[in-house]
């Protein structure tokens, strides 16, 4: 079973890989970054999927899938927000 610290370094790394091939950056404050990716490893340890932390789980499978990371809100929002809504996805230069 993998460490806290190891799913952590697995969740940053997928998050790194995707904002490269969607052209976003990751959140430019590390502490904020930190506690993002940090709430993600935390429930992909418990539910198995990186469920985004910022918003609830609802124990319907299927409106559930709609926030595993990155949910399917997170690309309008980055569009008329500047980022997603836990602030991981930033807009691209």
């Amino acid at each position: 079973m993998m460490t806290l610290e190891e799913t952590k370094e697995k969740v940053r790394s997928y998050a790194e890989k995707y904002a490269a091939k969607k052209g976003f950056h990751l959140n430019p404050n590390s502490e904020e970054l930190d506690m993002v990716i940090e709430g993600l490893a935390k429930r992909r340890e418990q539910y198995g999927v990186q469920y985004c932390p910022c918003r609830i789980i609802l124990g319907d499978k299927t409106e559930d899938r709609k926030i595993i990371c990155p949910c399917i809100y997170h690309e309008e929002e980055i569009q008329r927000d500047g980022s997603c809504h836990c602030e991981l996805f930033f807009k691209g230069e």
